[in-house]
């Protein structure tokens, strides 16, 4: 038999997906294993998209998508962060904030470099590495009584000269941490000493909780940047939009960098669905009231679920600043995996196992809590019982 690219072994079936797959199986489970929002995409969004078909936008769009989209993400900067972009080379939209993550890193990652990912972070970046013959290494987020921190002595030790890239997720997906200023400034720095190029996945950026009112952004490694420094930044339309099966995000770039990474995005896809960037040029404009309601939603949610858990055996619960994610660690538990199928099989509550986030979440549980207070009061009950009578 004529064997397969051996790269594919190295990207393994995702231990979510595994137990998604099970759970997907049986009846009555209540699930808090997918990062999505319950919400559906917003009427207005859906009626502009209707109305981009209507009107003819079922063609090719530029590579690096529609320029007026481009602008109004570029306006979204000056308005959000007082970051001024150049939208014709600054800004890339993609087919989603996965496809801007395969853009940045096969962009930079050559076969045999390292990549530095800083876990426990959302798998998809160790495989898109590793399909990239490149070489992810992971360094572990410290938790330090309630909040992680990104732990730089262990970070500088583990830059090998092969070092190419660091990979941070702030808000994070799967934790709900979100990096300080002094952090990212720290990174950014060692980055610039070092030649090598930090990507920044800010999906998350408006569930945000600590700022001034609910969609306040969450801060972006932009705001520290100069126009050359080698920082790529991922974004998306899915989870401040509810748009998860829109397949919209971008890419910012160095202006250098920007045209070339058009280039790849039409080796990947062309351009992201044309209608598509119709309908996100809408949610920019119309989607703040719906963002800041969902957002304090969130909010109300992540309290009730801190406030539970905290209240069960075992757990050790920070509280996120951001995202919607809870990441409970477990005392004694050393097979996050195992202890989330016995979960699902002897109380149907399907949550994510921290084991499938890297190094740094074995021992943790990741629970979505963006799902209506009918799903989570009682997963959390079952989740409870399940402590208590071990």
């Amino acid at each position: 038999m004529t064997p397969y690219a051996a790269s594919l072994a190295d990207v393994p079936y995702t231990r979510i997906r595994e137990l998604g797959e099970l759970a997907m199986s049986m009846d009555g489970v209540l699930r808090l294993y997918f990062g999505e929002s319950n919400l559906p995409t917003p009427k207005f969004i859906v009626d502009a998209a209707v109305r981009a078909l209507r009107e003819g936008h079922t063609f090719y769009s530029e590579n690096a998508g529609l320029p007026a989209l481009r602008r109004q993400i570029a306006g979204q900067y000056t308005r959000l962060h007082q970051v001024d972009l150049d939208p014709a080379s600054e800004i890339v939209i993609t087919a989603s904030g996965l496809q801007a993550l395969h853009l940045a890193i096969r962009s930079v990652v050559d076969p045999g470099d390292e990549v530095i990912i800083l876990s426990p972070a959302w798998p998809n970046s160790t495989s898109i590495v590793a399909l990239s013959h490149g070489a992810p290494v992971d360094v572990p987020l410290r938790l330090e009584g309630e909040r992680y921190r990104i732990d730089f002595d262990e970070l500088i030790s583990a830059l090998s000269p092969r070092a190419r890239l660091i990979v941070l997720t702030s808000p994070s997906n799967p934790l709900g941490w979100v990096a300080t200023e002094e952090e990212q400034r720290h990174l950014l720095e060692i980055c610039r000493q070092r030649g090598i190029w930090l990507l920044a996945d800010e999906v998350y950026e408006r569930i945000y909780y600590p700022g001034a009112g609910m969609g306040a952004p969450a801060p972006s490694v932009l705001r520290l940047c100069d126009r050359d420094d080698p920082v790529h930044v991922v974004q998306s339309f899915s989870k401040s939009y509810c748009m998860t099966g829109w397949r919209v995000g971008w890419l910012v770039s160095r202006s250098d960098l920007g045209p070339k990474l058009a280039q790849l995005n039409e080796s990947f896809v062309s351009h992201a669905a044309t209608f598509s960037q119709v309908a996100a040029q809408t949610a920019l404009a119309d989607g703040e009231g719906e963002l800041r309601r969902m957002v304090a939603a969130l909010k109300e949610k992540r309290d009730f679920c801190v406030t539970a858990l905290r209240q069960m055996p075992g757990l050790t619960v920070p509280e996120p600043d951001g995202a919607f994610y809870l990441f409970p660690r477990v005392s004694g538990v050393d097979d996050s995996f195992a202890f989330c199928l016995r979960l699902l099989v002897e109380q149907k509550v399907g949550l994510a196992p921290g084991s499938a986030f890297g190094a740094g979440g074995e021992g943790s549980i990741r629970i979505c809590y963006a799902a209506e207070r009918s799903v989570l009061e009682p997963a959390l009950e079952r989740l409870d019982h399940f402590l208590t009578t071990g």
